[in-house]
């Protein structure tokens, strides 16, 4: 960080211990100055009508958002909300913000927001559907490559860091050195839980600005079925510790064909809060490795009951206090695939710069290329000259719903297979999901063409003036 950016942080620092204080005492009577708090330091990226709206809101005390403010507060231990108030509003969302949408128009490339990094191949689960128990135990990224890449990403702007695996926190000291590293930014691990104590929770308390997010998946019965017998309890165990020690976490379901209604049903969703899960990130499952099992993709109508449920879960009237989200059916409010560097890109255990967590192709390793080298690489341009794959966002995704442009990216740009067992061809990859794009290609259009959809003021190469030069000359 710069003197400057000290400076204002040890202010902004003083004013959150402040705010912290009205919140604790009396929630209810200062709600009105967490939004005054908000619109004073992010005010200038957001629209004023957001926090008109939250002002409103605010006012109503069986809003859903209220509730869950209210929760976060209450639950939530003083010093973790501090620091993530710091790493995430002031680190991610003023200084980085600024500097993503900058540095895309310096470098004219994808600049993302948030950067996935596998710390180790090595898992200690065998999940249904999943590659990374395939891997092994033999790839791991050291401290000072994963540190490294963070210094490099918030020189671009990024401040925002997630990690899958394997199971991520068998690497918990590396990562935790990393969150304590860089106060300024935010650490978020998927996680199994089998691996959180007591002496892991106090650790994430001092550090701050750690999340860890647990996968759980409906009830015992269809959670156990794809993660094995006990995995369910091992959650649930978890997320009462997590709890008891007032750490901000979440979970994270990946919804298949056999598991839509459990992980959608008012029990669940109950049981979470209960728990104290205050965000959900859904993902819909993905046919990738040569263990892939492509009747577990949700069928047509299960997307659409996935669209209908989100949008009944965040209304502030009909939802519930906690915040859901779902990459795919989520798209019309990040203007369609937010890989290839364009919000996000993985980095496997290996150190292969891959677009998509699902997309396991590349063409740069963070062994021998810089992070900008690899977005201005021919795979990463592909994205970024590529996006949005389609115009209807419910169709977001270059592989599960329009194959043939990842078939058209991977031959285009030579990239290679990073499967980490068995290199995988595009065109084998891609036949898993065929079926499902060509059956949801109708249902997608008619569910778009059904509903207003928000401006998402979405940074696409084609709207730059160089991309409609060359737009113009293929005409």
């Amino acid at each position: 960080m710069t003197f400057r950016e000290k400076s204002e942080r040890a202010a902004v620092g003083k004013a959150i211990d402040m705010l912290i204080g009205y919140m604790k005492k009396d929630p209810d009577a200062n709600i009105g100055k967490l939004v005054d708090f908000a619109e004073k330091y992010v005010g200038s990226i957001f629209p004023s009508k957001n926090f008109e709206a939250m002002r409103k809101g605010a006012q109503d005390p069986d809003n859903i958002w209220v509730q869950l403010t209210k929760s976060i507060i209450n639950e939530t231990d003083k010093n973790i909300i501090r620091k993530m108030l710091l790493a995430f509003g002031l680190g991610a969302g003023v200084h980085g913000t600024k500097a993503v949408r900058a540095n895309r128009e310096k470098y004219k490339c994808n600049i993302p927001w948030l950067i996935l990094m596998d710390p180790t191949s090595a898992c200690n689960k065998n999940c249904k559907g999943c590659w990374s128990a395939e891997y092994g135990h033999n790839l791991n990224l050291t401290f000072d490559e994963m540190d490294n890449v963070v210094n490099q990403a918030k020189e671009l702007g990024t401040h925002l860091f997630m990690f899958t695996g394997g199971e991520p926190l068998i690497k918990k000291k590396e990562i935790l050195k990393l969150c304590t590293t860089h106060p300024d930014c935010v650490f978020l691990a998927f996680t199994n839980a089998t691996l959180i104590d007591d002496e892991f929770c106090e650790a994430i308390k001092e550090a701050g600005n750690f999340v860890p997010v647990a996968s759980i998946e409906g009830t015992e019965e269809s959670n156990d079925d794809r993660r094995g017998e006990g995995s369910y309890q091992t959650t649930i165990e978890a997320m009462k510790l997590l709890k008891k020690h007032g750490i901000f976490f979440g979970m994270s379901v990946c919804y298949t064909s056999k598991n839509v209604e459990f992980v959608t049903s008012d029990e669940f969703i109950d049981k979470m809060i209960s728990l104290g899960v205050k965000i959900g990130m859904y993902f819909n499952y993905m046919p990738v490795g040569k263990d892939a099992v492509p009747e577990l993709i949700p069928s047509p109508d299960q997307r659409k009951h996935m669209y209908h449920w989100l949008r009944k879960m965040r209304n502030s009237k009909t939802g519930k206090p906690v915040f859901v989200f779902d990459f795919q059916d989520d798209g019309e409010y990040v203007g369609g695939c937010i890989a290839g560097g364009r919000n996000y890109f993985h980095i496997n255990s290996a150190g292969d710069m891959e677009p998509c967590v699902f997309i396991h192709y590349s063409d740069s390793n963070i062994r021998t290329h810089t992070i900008l080298e690899a977005l201005k690489n021919p795979l990463f341009q592909a994205y970024y000259k590529g996006q949005p794959f389609n115009d209807n966002h419910l169709r977001p995704c270059p592989m599960l719903e329009n194959p043939d442009c990842l078939r058209k990216i991977i031959k285009d740009t030579g990239a290679k297979s990073t499967d980490l067992i068995a290199p995988e061809d595009v065109d084998t990859l891609c036949s898993r999901c065929d079926k499902f794009a060509a059956a949801w290609k109708d249902e997608a259009e008619k569910l778009w063409n059904s509903t207003t959809h928000r401006e998402t003021k979405t940074y696409y190469y084609r709207d730059t003036p160089e991309g409609k030069a060359e737009l113009s000359k293929d005409k």
